[in-house]
């Protein structure tokens, strides 16, 4: 216990957990966020989060490219976003480019 006037000390892990990213969600939104301040179109949606090595975030990005009619022939693309543990923008690349109506392969 902690005396009167006293502060008292957080666990590292709680104070890294404060200032980083806390879950997935969190993550995701960081991540949009950063890439549509750079890249300036539309965000889709993200289609996956998983945590790197290192501690911090990967997130695949979608985003319309080029828009066109019909909406099913539309360019979108995908961006691998990197955080660092911080929330940080570390880089990010376009890893797919792909027609809305295109299925899988």
């Amino acid at each position: 216990m902690t005396e009167p006037g006293e502060r008292r000390r957080r666990s590292t892990s709680t104070t890294t957990r404060e200032r980083g990213v806390p879950d997935a969600r969190d993550a995701a939104r960081r991540a949009a966020d950063a890439l549509s301040e750079l890249i300036r179109h539309r965000l889709e949606g993200v289609s996956a989060v998983c945590r790197s090595e290192e501690g911090g975030w990967s997130v695949h990005v979608d985003v319309l490219e080029v828009a066109r009619i019909p909406d099913t022939t539309s360019l979108l693309a995908t961006y691998e976003v990197e955080l660092d543990p911080a929330g940080d923008l570390v880089q990010y690349r376009r890893i797919a480019r792909y027609r809305r109506g295109a299925q899988d392969q």
